[in-house]
């Protein structure tokens, strides 16, 4: 029997908050940096303490796109007993584990990367008539231990819940102002230097007040790597955006429902555009097996039980197994190459309930964490049904 370990963090003081995180994630974070010290280290070609010695070349341009976040690494590290750099390594590890970030000529890193496949399911695409947001997290077999589940509340800024792992600052998760983020990785990699990692991105996105800000925080930014940002507001809204170094490509619903996978859906790089090919195959047909799934919802989703039983249903889909929608470990992949669905999340936006399956969604059913999106500040006249607090258990 296991759990998803929840963490409730607040206060003014970014070292102090990133502190409170540290201290109780002490254990899953140490397991998060053996993991990654042999990995990063094999997809690098570097040794770990060289890797740990480069890392604060990210320190200028984080800082300068979201100030006090590294205060709060800072925190962490207090916290859990690491160092600094290995913090900041862990919140960089996307673009350590596609290759060496620090050579003078990036390659093209179109290689394994962040799975998953995402929703957003507004109004019109369920007969309930609320706004749901969710994703199988998709993601290297080793690490599923240290997931944990995170409620950041800062005076001035939305309050945040999100599931990440431990010792990172941000991932998939939705704030107090209704906007949820769930994200999924394209592979392609074609940028030259340090960028600011994908971590502090999100990060950024699940800070904003609004659509406009959220947006802003993508378009604003240089990074190194591609990845899949689909942004959902409890106001009937959604958007997906495929983020490139270069331009980015961007799509709405049909008809309610929006559904990417790991593959450009909206537009194809120009850069890659001769060469490209899917670094995860099954991504071309995880997607169209979830639309077709969720679009039973528009019919029979007449209540909250329904809608998570066609979600949960549709989530645990195997077709092409074990490369499936939910994902199990292949055997034939090399150790630290072995992924899984690791968590699979229901975000409710209209109630602010954010449920999460520990683990692959076929053996375990959607839990509510102990906290509702609505209980922080942004949210005074958005009205919600609280759900109960519950255990985020498990059998794995």
């Amino acid at each position: 029997m296991t759990e998803l370990l929840t963490i409730d963090v607040s206060g003014a003081d970014p070292r102090d908050r990133g502190r409170q995180y540290g201290e109780a994630a002490r254990e899953p974070i140490a397991r998060s940096v053996a993991f990654y010290a042999e990995s990063v280290a094999r997809a690098t070609g570097l040794p770990w303490q060289d890797i740990l010695d480069r890392a604060p070349a990210w320190i200028p341009v984080i800082d300068g796109y979201l100030p006090e976040i590294l205060d709060e690494l800072r925190g962490i590290a207090d916290g859990s007993g690491r160092s600094f750099e290995e913090i900041l390594v862990l919140n960089s590890r996307g673009e350590l584990t596609r290759g060496n970030p620090f050579a003078e000529q990036a390659a093209d890193r179109s290689t394994d990367d962040e799975g998953c496949t995402s929703f957003a399911m507004l109004q019109q695409a369920n007969a309930l008539g609320r706004v749901w947001a969710g994703q199988n997290w998709d993601l290297w077999d080793g690490i599923a231990d240290t997931v944990v589940v995170l409620r950041i509340a800062q005076p001035g800024k939305p309050t945040i819940i999100c599931h990440v792992e431990a010792g990172q600052v941000g991932r998939h998760g939705a704030n107090s102002a209704g906007l949820a983020l769930n994200a999924n990785g394209l592979g392609a990699g074609f940028g030259t230097g340090l960028g600011v990692p994908g971590t502090f991105v999100r990060r950024k996105v699940l800070e904003s007040w609004d659509m406009h800000d959220a947006l802003d925080a993508i378009f604003g930014v240089r990074q190194s790597l591609s990845s899949n940002l689909l942004l959902t507001h409890a106001d009937g809204f959604a958007i997906d955006v495929e983020t490139t170094p270069g331009r980015h490509g961007w799509m709405y619903p049909t008809d309610g429902l929006l559904v990417h996978g790991n593959h450009f859906q909206s537009f194809i790089p120009p850069q890659i555009d001769q060469s490209y090919k899917p670094f995860s195959v099954d991504s071309l047909y995880r997607t169209p097996r979830v639309e077709e799934g969720l679009s039973r919802a528009r019919v029979d989703g007449t209540t909250e039980e329904a809608v998570q039983t066609i979600v949960q249903t549709t989530m645990s889909d195997h077709f092409g197994h074990p490369n499936a929608v939910c994902q199990h470990v292949d055997p034939r992949r090399h150790e630290l190459d072995r992924y899984s669905t690791i968590v699979s999340s229901l975000v409710d936006l209209t109630t602010g309930t954010y449920r999460l399956t520990p683990g692959l969604p076929c053996g375990n059913s959607y839990q509510a964490a102990p906290w509702n999106l609505y209980d922080g500040p942004g949210s005074e006249d958005r009205p919600h049904v609280p759900g109960p607090a519950q255990s985020l258990a498990a059998t794995r």
